[in-house]
C-alpha cells in the first residue's frame, strides 16, 4: 500500500498552543493517535473562532468533515505543548481542505488534512462554499 504524502502549503494562516495532558497518552507512553485527532478537532474549533465562527454557523452553514489523512513524524509526550498550524487550501463547490501541522519545537510530530464540507443541517445535505468565507480567509493573509 502506497505511504500517505501530505504537501503543506507555504504558510499557515493560523496557529495555536495545546498542552498534552496525561489523557492523551497511550500505553506507549506518548500522544495516542486518536488524541491527536482530537486536539486537531480543539484547533479547529479556535481557527474558526478566529475568523468569527462556529463549526455549526459558518455563513449560515455548518461544517462536516467528509474525510481525514494523518502522516505520523514523531513521537509527543505528556507535559509538552504542541504547535497546531492550520490553513485553508483546495476550494471546491462544497468546500476545501484544512492542512495542519503539528510540532514541538523543531520537532514536526504530525502532519494531515481533513476535508471539510459546508453542511445544511436543517436540510440533511451539502451546501455551496460560502464566498464569505473565502473573502475572510483572504482578507487574513494580507
Amino acid at each position: 500500500m502506497p505511504r500517505i504524502k501530505i504537501d503543506l502549503p507555504k504558510s499557515f494562516s493560523f496557529a495555536t498552543e495545546i498542552p498534552i495532558y496525561i489523557n492523551h497518552i497511550n500505553y506507549g507512553n506518548h500522544l495516542d493517535n486518536a488524541a491527536l485527532l482530537m486536539l486537531v478537532s480543539e484547533a479547529r474549533v479556535r481557527f474558526f473562532r478566529s475568523l468569527g465562527y462556529s463549526e455549526l454557523d459558518v455563513e449560515g452553514v455548518g461544517v462536516i468533515v467528509a474525510d481525514a489523512a494523518v502522516q505520523y513524524r514523531s513521537e509527543a509526550f505528556h507535559g509538552e505543548t504542541l504547535l497546531i498550524e492550520m490553513a485553508a487550501d483546495d476550494f471546491n463547490k462544497y468546500g476545501c481542505d484544512f492542512v495542519w501541522r503539528l510540532s514541538v519545537g523543531e520537532r514536526e510530530v504530525a502532519r494531515g488534512k481533513h476535508g471539510m464540507m459546508f453542511f445544511d443541517y436543517q436540510a440533511r445535505r451539502p451546501a455551496p462554499l460560502p464566498q464569505a468565507f473565502v473573502e475572510r480567509l483572504q482578507a487574513g493573509r494580507k
